[in-house]
């Protein structure tokens, strides 16, 4: 794989697909891919003209991902694609997943894993049946000040941790758009291609991941309250929930998709001993550093005093803002380079070489999708987290 690019195929991510064009711009940033074949589309002639929009040999674009498969496993190992993108509904995730596994073929997947944790240890298993990678688009992982933040608190900065607290906060379902046409709203409210949760999968996932991502501590328990505000919907719009992290931390999480007027307010905050933190994804260049026995701190991205852990991520002189196609670029930069290096298979070691969440991360966010909506049914007050690796 060394020096050339690598050839990656695509399922899903179509003509007026919004996932799909991030992941294809967020791939080519770096030059380390080519976008050689797909299956865009369950229409015949949708996949055609996204294919042909998209300057592919008609021969590699496919109507199904197992005749992709078939047909790459076919070619000589001098063409054969490096990995497979899958830029999906939900529901398609495990299915599609398991079946680039099989086949012998690294996976780069939209999250959430699966539509629920059984899917989500399915696809485990094949990974590690396989031998083959297995990557997930957690984005806001790949921005630099994130990357930061975390440094700085596996480092000690902020003493033990105490709080942590991190709101995912939208307004773009706060009417009835999966009833107008709208195709996003459609499937994301729709439990057949969503999945379990409604605000919960689609953006909780996010939340709760960067919150154990940051703090470097996992949830051991929790209590939720789930919300269905607008009348007819089928999942979940609003979700807010306590959280006891190890080590005795405490937090809570809030995600919603009806707080009208807001746009995409993700926003961490963490506290310790000696001080805390401040991130929020609309700013994402301006990490914010709050101590007790001394003035606040911003530290910027491009700026002096940054983790070496964070330079990689930067690909521009301070002042000139990245965002979130540069985070989406770090993360397939990553994945490439552990290809290229031979290894690790799953990216959820988070090693200092290849940060990018796999497997581990995939299973604990589904874990965390069904110990929500079942302590929202619950009376108890507290339930109880499993603890989760990337063997589940």
């Amino acid at each position: 794989m060394a020096g050339r690019k690598l050839r990656l195929a695509m399922a899903g991510g179509g003509e007026g697909a919004f996932i799909g064009g991030v992941h294809r711009m967020a791939a080519a940033l770096d030059g380390d891919w080519a976008l050689v074949a797909g299956t865009f589309s369950s229409d015949a002639e949708r996949n055609r003209r996204s294919g042909e929009a998209l300057g592919l040999d008609p021969a590699r674009v496919h109507a199904t991902i197992d005749a992709l498969l078939a047909d790459e496993r076919a070619r000589p190992e001098g063409e054969r694609i490096d990995a497979v993108a899958i830029v999906t509904p939900n529901h398609l995730h495990a299915p599609m997943s398991i079946a680039a596994l099989n086949a012998g073929f690294p996976v780069f997947s939209e999250k959430p894993m699966a539509m629920n944790l059984a899917e989500a240890r399915s696809i485990a298993d094949a990974a590690q049946a396989s031998g083959q990678l297995y990557a997930l688009a957690f984005t806001y992982s790949g921005y630099p000040m994130v990357e930061e933040a975390r440094a700085r608190v596996a480092r000690g900065d902020f003493g033990r941790i105490r709080l942590v607290h991190v709101e995912y906060v939208q307004g773009w379902l706060s009417t009835a758009l999966d009833r107008e046409g709208n195709k996003q709203a459609e499937w994301r409210t729709d439990p057949a291609r969503a999945g379990l949760g409604g605000a919960l999968g689609d953006i909780g996932t996010h939340a709760f991941q960067l919150a154990e991502h940051i703090s470097g501590l996992t949830v051991e328990a929790l209590s939720a309250d789930v919300t269905t505000h607008v009348a007819g919907r089928m999942l979940d719009d609003d979700v807010n929930v306590l959280l006891r992290f190890t080590e005795g931390a405490r937090g809570t999480l809030r995600a919603t998709q009806v707080a009208a007027g807001e746009e995409n307010g993700l926003r961490i905050r963490i506290h310790g001993e000696k001080g805390g933190l401040e991130w929020s994804q609309m700013e994402p260049n301006t990490l914010t550093l709050r101590w007790l026995d001394r003035p606040a701190e911003i530290v910027r991205a491009g700026g002096p005093g940054l983790s070496p852990s964070t330079l990689p991520r930067l690909r521009t002189p301070s002042g000139h803002p990245e965002g979130y196609i540069e985070a989406f670029g770090n993360l397939y930069r990553a994945v490439a380079g552990t290809l290229r290096d031979g290894g690790p298979a799953d990216g959820g070691a988070w090693g200092e070489a290849s940060r990018f969440p796999g497997l581990e991360t995939g299973l604990r966010t589904m874990a965390f999708v069904e110990a929500v909506l079942d302590s929202a049914r619950s009376e108890e007050k507290w339930t109880p987290f499993p603890a989760l690796d990337a063997k589940g």
